[in-house]
């Protein structure tokens, strides 16, 4: 393994956490600055497409009116495994998601094991997510005793 690729390794799993911190900060125009302009955005429940959205403007969109909806969130980045060919590469990341809503008076903690599946692109020498494929795979809502 030559040290461009381990560095390109590591550039990539710093994407895939800026992502989830900016995510959970909800600094939703600072996360559009990980994609490409053309990002391609897909979320699915089991096997319902939850969503489908192209470009950074139509993105921030959707994902300020769902930050919108959410008190909290708290993200917890696990395994992450790429496939570099040159200025493009593929990638496979889990994450596990909490997120507090209130409904009803009551905060309602939903936890969601997710498994993503990511085109990544290097654009002026910078990785970009060129498209992010979630698949929301265990989601569990419940009341939040605290």
């Amino acid at each position: 393994m030559t040290v461009e690729i381990l560095r390109t390794q590591e550039e990539l799993r710093n994407l895939i956490d800026t992502y989830a911190y900016l995510g959970d900060e909800k600094k939703i125009s600072e996360q559009m600055g990980l994609f490409t302009r053309d990002a391609l955005y897909k979320a699915y429940m089991n096997d319902f497409l939850a969503a489908n959205v192209s470009g950074t403007e139509n993105l921030e969109k959707e994902f300020n009116g769902h930050a919108s909806l959410v008190k909290t969130y708290f993200t917890m980045n696990g395994q992450h495994t790429v496939k570099i060919d040159g200025d493009t590469a593929t990638g496979v990341s889990f994450s596990q998601i909490k997120m507090i809503r209130e409904s009803e008076g009551k905060n309602i903690i939903t936890d969601y094991s997710v498994k993503y599946d990511d085109k990544y692109v290097c654009q002026n020498g910078k990785w970009l997510i060129k498209e992010r494929t979630g698949y929301f795979i265990i989601v569990e809502a419940r009341p939040l005793n605290n």
